[in-house]
């Protein structure tokens, strides 16, 4: 099973919108970024480890994404201590635009996806939804009328 390690800061950093919510209450910001990956892997058959940096503040509950706080470390060495534990590293996909975590990454055979590539993923998958909602809301009835097919 693939698994996640994502650099939380570091994502963060590249959405626009949580970036200016992130200046105002860090903890806000990382609630919502945990929540949007929350239902980004709902229906994904994979692991995913969310890693933020300092300590734990209110609890953040998600169904698919383990939390994980570097307290007194920082978070890339916390994914790079990660990697090292783990039996399979080609099991892992790293997600940061960090370039440490990149090359460290590739030296232990783990898969790579830089944040911004993995925000357009997300985004892909967002739209996707909202379109299959807005063909679910559209009823047999508005379907007929519109190709104009009588009973």
């Amino acid at each position: 099973m693939k698994h996640y390690l994502i650099d939380g800061n570091n994502l963060l950093h590249k959405m626009k919108d949580l970036k200016s919510v992130q200046k105002e209450n860090p903890q806000e910001s990382r609630e919502k970024l945990a929540h949007r990956l929350d239902r980004y892997f709902l229906n994904k058959k994979v692991k995913a480890t969310l890693h933020f940096d300092g300590f734990p503040q209110e609890a953040i509950k998600t169904s698919k994404v383990k939390i994980h706080y570097s307290e007194s470390k920082t978070a890339d060495d916390e994914i790079r201590l990660q990697i090292d534990r783990t039996k399979n590293p080609k099991t892992l996909i790293i997600v940061s635009s960090d370039r440490r975590i990149y090359e460290y990454a590739k030296v232990n055979s783990a898969e790579y996806l830089k944040a911004e590539d993995f925000i357009q993923e997300m985004k892909k998958l967002n739209k996707k939804s909202e379109e299959e909602e807005k063909i679910k809301s559209i009823d047999d009835e508005a379907i007929k009328k519109l190709f104009g097919v009588d009973e």
